[in-house]
């Protein structure tokens, strides 16, 4: 075959999946295709709004003796007496965190960033935020100077232990909270069947209930109050607004929509909403009440929307208010709210641990009923249109798949994972209600539980589940390998393990290496106890805690162990580059004697060079057992790390503050590419400064017999024993072209979820579309692909990430 029929080829393959993915979306209308494009095309920025407002309130109307609960509660109050109202052009639905489309305020309380950091965000290639010279300004003669020392992250850092910074400094970990506030939550069905008078009169009848000496409880509730007349302030000045837009509008139709919009506001939130665009209305200006408040890790999500949304939709169909048109326009609307508000600026580690715009708001779809009956009906498949028409980073989904749920859900889902933006990824929601019920939640709990952020497991609206940061396997091994030293910085972190080229077995080595995780545990442990005291004390969330069950009734904080279920995380990253290079040495030191254990660490400290042909060996899937082959001898070491990690973590006492149980997830937004950059060369022949593994995917490339033993390795792993695993897999195009094959796929992810799997999720893109992405990033700006628990443009990552993705093993048959 000539080059020349290669090449045409070759373009006319990345021709007809770029034209399927460009004609999939679909806005249902002109308003919408003009909102989409709005909040698609406008530039991300920094507004100054928010920060200039609470630093003129905490240096000039904050009343004196007042508790910190207080003061943040009128801070928040000032600050939504005082901000801006935009009104999206054409938008039914009002609110917005920030002054504007991708206008993203900062948060100086809790991180003040300084000349340097809005020079590096300003003008950083991937993932920019603008800043401009008025911001610059006001961040150099006021924020900076009033909140130098006293943000959260300056605390923060001045109060942990230097054998824990210097763990941090040298990518051991990463810590969530030195930069955004806990959150991680999601709303149950508090959020749709109460409003902020109802709240308030819970709010009283607590306080009736307080003796006199509770007096910090006391304080957490009139802080409460005050926070809930803040939103209902928020709500009435748009409605005023909506109004005098009204008058001064001409076209006929929209003036009647501003109309409705602001008799909307004026029921919203104080009163549970009544209809499906009420429902809708009600639930975003809580949204921007968690989102203008602190900047929580994972924004905040309705969760079980299809289940709140349902009796709303269903009256409003029979009641005549409402069509399946308007419905679907009224979402595609509220759907583009998530997507005018990226993640709040990162930079340092917080950045190269989630680098992106997304801020992981996540829409969970299907599962069961608190009955335990199907939860699938007709909004799930509505929100699958909606999914499939919009194609924005955010909101994020998840679809719940049971025993219980027909096939037509899942099929369908599929479907709309075919044109490759990423979405949905799919989860076991049986093995999500075996985890809940593993951490003592109720069964109703259970059942009304699902998943936020990437891929985490909670019980929504009654569990504060904060993540704690990043833990990097592959770096303690290359730890033990160096008898507690950091080959990169030279400094002895770890603890003296033993010379391992004395070692004489593998259980030498495995016991060296689990004594290492134990040491930085207890040490991670030590600092999330301290970071959770500090937000307890300084940053309580009052709008938050209303909303959270058992909050109110507690008369204690979210962030100080009012809700219902208090749960702290460590998410592990690294299992396929561990397991892989733990198999390495069993299976070439000790069992085969393939070359001894001087070799190889000669082999790493040198990069491989003058050691490739080992390291060829070392990759090679047919002479090295790999992780992903459906191969016992790697897999039962994969279920030992597994197994070992989250019994060390779980071994802990509940934490001092929230009472929280500590448990374990495996997932690495991107923390993975990090995590790689501070490592050096692994056993399984990974290079220094390679990405390691994702997830619990295998090592990128490694997998070579297909997604049913890519399954079947991932499903040895005991997975109920902790809170959530991320699993990537990457399919040719061709795969999703006919419904058979989808049937077959269908059948197959149901499979691996009895296997007892948690999740999985598809990267739908050639490898070829995605290197001349590369090459002409200018013709591919709108490029989504899956990177871990969410979903990016392409173009928009660093190379090294974008490397990692097409080096991931594309799989071409079921």
């Amino acid at each position: 075959m000539s080059e020349e029929i290669i090449f045409v080829d070759f373009k006319e393959k990345t021709e007809k999946e770029l034209k399927k993915r460009r004609s999939s979306i679909r806005p249902i209308n002109e308003r919408v295709k003009k909102l989409r494009g709005d909040s698609v095309n406008t530039e991300v920025r920094i507004s100054s709004e928010r920060a200039k407002l609470i630093t003129e309130f905490y240096k000039s109307k904050i009343p004196e003796g007042k508790s910190i609960p207080v003061q943040r509660a009128l801070a928040f109050k000032y600050l939504l007496e005082h901000c801006i109202l935009p009104v999206e052009d054409g938008q039914l639905i009002v609110g917005i965190r920030g002054t504007g489309i991708n206008e993203i305020p900062t948060y100086p309380e809790i991180n003040v960033h300084s000349k340097k950091d809005l020079e590096t965000l300003n003008s950083r290639e991937n993932i920019p935020y603008k800043v401009d010279e008025g911001t610059k300004n006001l961040y150099e003669k006021e924020i900076i100077p009033f909140w130098k020392g006293k943000a959260m992250r300056d605390i923060i850092f001045e109060n942990l232990p230097q054998e824990w910074i210097e763990a941090y400094e040298a990518g051991v970990w990463t810590e969530f909270m030195e930069q955004r506030a806990p959150g991680h939550t999601t709303g149950g069905e508090k959020l749709f069947k109460k409003g902020i008078l109802d709240i308030k009169k819970r709010i009283r009848e607590s306080m009736e209930k307080l003796e006199p000496e509770y007096h910090e409880k006391m304080e957490e509730l009139k802080a409460m109050e005050i926070i809930a007349d803040a939103i209902l302030i928020y709500a009435k000045r748009y409605a005023e607004k909506l109004e005098k837009m009204a008058e001064e509008e001409k076209n006929q139709r929209r003036r009647e929509e501003l109309k409705q919009m602001a008799e909307i506001c004026r029921w919203v939130p104080a009163h549970a909403p009544r209809t499906f665009w009420e429902a809708l209305q009600h639930y975003y200006f809580v949204h921007v009440g968690v989102t203008y408040e602190t900047n929580p890790w994972d924004s905040f999500n309705p969760g079980r929307i299809d289940q709140h949304l349902y009796p709303f939709y269903k009256r409003d169909l029979e009641e005549g208010r409402l069509t399946e048109e308007k419905a679907k326009e009224l979402l595609q609307c509220f759907w583009l709210k998530f997507n005018n508000q990226p993640a709040v600026p990162k930079v340092g580690v917080t950045a190269e641990e989630s680098f992106t715009y997304n801020d992981f708001s996540k829409l969970n779809i299907g599962g069961l009923k608190e009955d335990g009956s199907d939860g699938v009906n007709e909004v799930s498949y509505l929100l699958l249109d909606v999914l499939s028409r919009t194609r924005t980073l955010q909101p994020n989904t998840a679809i719940l798949i049971s025993n219980k749920n027909p096939d037509r859900f899942l099929i369908e889902a599929l479907k709309v994972v075919a044109p490759g933006f990423g979405e949905p990824p799919f989860f076991n929601f049986d093995g999500v209600i075996v985890k809940m019920l593993r951490q003592g939640k109720t069964l109703e709990d259970a059942r009304t539980s699902g998943v936020s952020g990437c891929v985490e497991s909670g019980a929504f609206g009654k569990e504060a589940y904060i993540l704690t940061g990043y833990f990097n396997l592959p770096k303690i091994l290359e730890i033990t390998l160096n008898n507690g030293v950091d080959v990169r910085t030279g400094k002895k972190i770890g603890l003296e393990t033993g010379d391992p080229r004395k070692f004489t077995s593998f259980e030498d080595i495995w016991n060296a290496f689990i004594k290492q995780v134990k040491h930085f545990i207890e040490l991670k442990m030590k600092g999330n106890d301290i970071i959770e005291a500090l937000y307890a004390k300084y940053l309580p969330v009052p709008f938050l805690s209303m909303w959270i069950e058992d909050c109110v009734e507690n008369a204690k904080d979210y962030n100080c162990g009012g809700a219902r279920y208090n749960t702290q995380y460590i998410q592990v990253v690294g299992l396929g580059t561990l397991a892989d290079s733990l198999a390495a040495i069993k299976y070439h030191i000790f069992d085969k004697k393939t070359f001894t254990i001087s070799e190889l660490l000669d082999a790493l400290k040198n990069n491989w060079k003058e050691y490739e042909v080992l390291r060829e060996i070392l990759r090679n899937p047919d002479k090295t057992p790999k992780f992903g082959n459906d191969n016992d001898y790697v897999d039962e070491i994969a279920k030992r790390i597994v197994d070992t990690v989250v019994e060390i973590i779980e071994s802990y006492p509940p934490s001092p503050i929230r009472n929280a149980s500590r448990r374990a997830y495996f997932l690495p937004t991107t923390a993975h590419v990090y995590f790689g950059k501070v490592t050096g060369a692994t056993p399984d022949g990974r290079e220094a400064g390679f990405p390691v593994s994702e997830g619990v995917s295998p090592v990128q490339g490694m997998d070579r017999k297909g997604i049913a033993a890519v399954f079947r390795s991932v499903a040895k792993c005991d997975w109920d024993k902790t809170g959530a695993s991320l699993l990537n897999q990457r399919l040719t195009p061709d795969l999703f072209d006919n419904e058979e094959t989808i049937r077959k796929f269908a059948h197959l992810i149901r499979t691996f979820f009895r296997m007892g799997g948690h999740h999985v999720q598809f990267n739908v893109v050639s490898a070829k579309l995605l290197k001349e992405a590369q090459r002409k990033p200018q013709d591919f700006q709108d490029l989504m692909v899956r990177v871990a628990g969410y979903s990016d443009y392409f173009v928009n990552l660093p190379k090294g990430l974008q490397d990692e993705i097409i080096a991931r093993t594309e799989h071409e048959n079921v």
